[in-house]
């Protein structure tokens, strides 16, 4: 691979759909490639696919944000969260799409110039999973 990781902070703000702004984030900056490489803040909404579970569920009540990463391709991303709700109960899993941040999010996403990911349907897993380029 060429180039070096570039890490870039961003803070989203209420209301953001969080997977939504960092799918997004690849095409408005230009890149092919990046990872979430840490985030924390506060969801009002999390909407998270439990380990073996088809479809995500739809979590309404307020949450922390304690960790999330994941990586991020033009076509899609794949990022994973822990959270804690008021009780301090911890939960887990996919990120998918309406999780709305409560009050903020802080991210730290690094970009791969150089690398190009994609989404692609892997025969063996059954899922779309990670394709590594590099680009010429």
């Amino acid at each position: 691979m060429s180039g070096t990781l570039v890490p870039h902070p961003f803070r989203l703000g209420p209301g953001a759909d969080l997977r939504r702004e960092l799918e997004s984030l690849l095409s408005h900056r230009g890149e092919t490639a990046g990872f979430v490489l840490q985030g924390m803040g506060s969801l009002s909404v999390a909407n998270i696919r439990f380990a073996g579970r088809p479809e995500p569920e739809l979590l309404k009540r307020d949450f922390e944000i304690l960790t999330l990463a994941g990586s991020l391709a033009l076509d899609g991303a794949h990022l994973h969260m822990t959270i804690a709700d008021a009780a301090g109960n911890v939960l887990g899993g996919h990120v998918a799409r309406g999780c709305i941040v409560r009050t903020t999010a802080e991210l730290l996403v690094a970009f791969l110039p150089g690398v190009r990911f994609t989404r692609e349907q892997d025969a063996i897993t059954g899922y779309a999973e990670l394709g590594i380029h590099r680009l010429p």
